[in-house]
């Protein structure tokens, strides 16, 4: 039998359907029997010899009867959701050299810029102020040098990543932990749509997948696999975050680490890693030197102080407000300004955006 790229997708999505084959055993059949095409239309007593189910046949094989190929494929086209083989032109080329990559990957969006330089951002769900601010800092600073920014578009860190690469005009993709016919965490269906239209939601699993608890650890690997190296923000001892750099180090990729407060629970899992080797992370130089990426004047990466549009008075004050949210009374005090002044001056430095404004009357540098 000739091999047809086209028919191939159709059967491998139709084996991707069967909840009980996962990548190792979608990959041994097709190793077995050929194409994924005669793995699906061979007989069950062929299935017996191919590999070891584990005592799932029967269940496999039940399943196996009430999927229709055909009707699943025009399902993927009706929502225009993509899907390819590592045999395909577009699958992503850092993604091949995994243990077991994904037989079958399905996006929405575009993978013009999935082989350009990449780098995954992750951390907890519930992070602090700090986290998200350092998340969305590096991811737009990674942006402004073309690196692209990969998360798994959770809550917390994944989201600030995600939109740090988006408002600095960047590539960034999202790895969801279920189909891409749903949307998990359901609050972000916006920023999906946001990634799918100025980069690419892509996933493993088919299209109406639930998220499930065990699907995110399996996708892990994949933002780890899509990216030169991941970068821990923030984590818990026992973060998902962590599973994802350990999937960096088995794929021989590097690991960064941002540090925290050393009271704080959040910051646990990042200074693990640094305790065992990661690279430390003070700025966006500290990820593209290592990943030996192009770096610009550190002098325009940091503070930017010598901007022609900030006045000496803007300069003075921007120097007492740091990156973590300080009270305008505490900034009238360090400015050595009277309210009125320092309520004009912080103002014009919030259009610039050069600071922004949190609830309470506190601000922060952005």
């Amino acid at each position: 039998m000739s091999f047809d790229p086209g028919k191939e997708l159709i059967y491998l999505n139709a084996l991707n359907r069967v909840s009980l084959l996962g990548a190792r055993r979608i990959s041994s059949l097709i190793g077995h029997f050929g194409t994924a095409e005669e793995a699906w239309n061979t007989s069950a007593d062929q299935y017996k010899n191919a590999i070891d189910f584990k005592g799932n046949l029967d269940a496999i094989i039940k399943e196996k009867a009430l999927i229709d190929p055909e009707q699943e494929w025009n399902l993927l086209q009706q929502r225009e959701i993509k899907c390819i083989s590592p045999k395909s032109p577009e699958y992503p080329q850092l993604l091949k050299q995994i243990p077991f990559p994904p037989p079958v990957l399905y996006y929405r969006g575009s993978l013009e810029k999935i082989n350009n330089p990449s780098v995954a951002i992750v951390g907890s769900r519930r992070c602090t102020f700090y986290g998200k601010e350092v998340a969305a800092r590096l991811s737009g600073e990674l942006a402004s040098a073309d690196v692209g920014v990969i998360s798994g578009m959770a809550l917390g860190v994944d989201t600030a990543a995600h939109s740090g690469a988006l408002e600095n005009s960047g590539y960034t993709v999202a790895v969801l932990g279920c189909g891409l016919g749903r949307c998990y965490p359901p609050r972000n269906k916006d920023l999906m749509e946001q990634i799918a239209a100025n980069g690419a939601v892509v996933s493993e699993f088919s299209v109406n997948t639930e998220p499930v608890a065990f699907n995110f650890p399996q996708r892990n690997r994949i933002i780890s696999g899509l990216s030169l190296g991941t970068v821990v923000v923030e984590a818990t001892a026992k973060s998902g975050a962590l599973i994802t750099a350990n999937y960096a180090l088995e794929q021989n990729r590097e690991v960064f680490a941002v540090p925290g407060n050393i009271g704080s629970p959040y910051s646990r899992g990042c200074h693990r890693l640094l305790k065992d080797g990661a690279r430390l992370v003070e700025s966006v130089d500290d990820i593209l030197e290592e990943l030996y990426i192009e770096t610009r004047a550190e002098e325009q990466l940091t503070l930017d102080l010598q901007n022609s549009d900030l006045s000496a008075q803007e300069k003075a004050l921007l120097e007492v407000i740091p990156y973590q949210p300080i009270h305008i009374d505490s900034i009238i005090q360090l400015g050595g300004l009277s309210a009125a002044e320092a309520g004009a001056l912080l103002l014009s430095l919030e259009i610039k955006k050069k600071i922004f404004q949190t609830p309470g009357k506190y601000f922060c540098r952005a």
